[in-house]
């Protein structure tokens, strides 16, 4: 299985798009799955723009007519009805093969997601061409309910969009980035599945994300790993 980590830098607008559809084409030959970050249709800190740059599943044409070369997860805005999700989107054999909406929604510190979006409700697993599969988006993962619901889920891959800002600097290094791996190995050990982990880089309004995306295998161990900081599209076979 050949896994690409799009660790992108996703602007504030619905340019993003296009770039998503240039990065697919570069790596649909050699890539059986690319995965980019939370909200990598969007950008991170849309608040009130999220009125206009939402997006509708009907208007993912170019990822569906894609996703019959390579599978493809997205995060998006997305329109449901009166409201808006904060979602993981998952592309195959040219069709939106699953949605996950965000259930834990952080507001508090610098983030008010909870404002703007509507939190989804369900944790559920789906089959693709990999095996039982479950998407999460960031904070999720940082419950400890959810890792139950992993646990009964028991997938074989576990598909973790991200968009975390770097914070907790000190002498050793970041204290969020040892957070999530330390996070992310559990999870991959308590479930007996391999975990992909895609964050975000580059700046919003003051916020800056640290990237670091992984692979961590069924023993807990990181067997993948890009750099801080740096936009960079890699595929590793696993």
């Amino acid at each position: 299985m050949r896994v690409t980590l799009a660790q992108t830098s996703p602007r504030l607008n619905r340019s993003n798009l296009d770039d998503i559809c240039k990065i697919i084409e570069e790596f649909k030959n050699s890539s059986d799955l690319i995965v980019f970050c939370e909200l990598s249709l969007n950008g991170y800190l849309l608040q009130d723009k999220l009125f206009e740059d939402a997006w509708d599943t009907h208007e993912f044409d170019q990822l569906e007519s894609l996703s019959k070369e390579v599978d493809i997860v997205v995060g998006g805005a997305i329109k449901v009805g009166d409201s808006f999700r904060n979602a993981a989107l998952y592309f195959s054999n040219g069709k939106l093969l699953s949605q996950h909406n965000k259930v834990h929604l952080p507001n508090y510190g610098m983030f008010e997601e909870a404002r703007y979006f509507k939190a989804g409700e369900v944790f559920e697993s789906f089959v693709s061409k990999f095996g039982k599969t479950s998407m999460l988006v960031c904070e999720d993962l940082w419950h400890e309910t959810v890792h139950h619901d992993l646990i009964e889920e028991n997938p074989d891959l576990i598909i973790a969009l991200v968009a975390s800002p770097a914070r907790g600097f000190s002498d050793e290094g970041l204290i969020i980035e040892d957070k999530w791996y330390s996070i992310i190995k559990t999870v991959a050990l308590e479930c007996s599945s391999e975990v992909l982990f895609v964050n975000r880089v580059g700046f919003e309004d003051g916020l800056g994300f640290w990237g670091g995306s992984c692979i961590v295998d069924k023993n807990g161990n990181i067997i993948h790993q890009l750099p801080r900081y740096e936009t960079i599209i890699k595929t590793f076979e696993i």
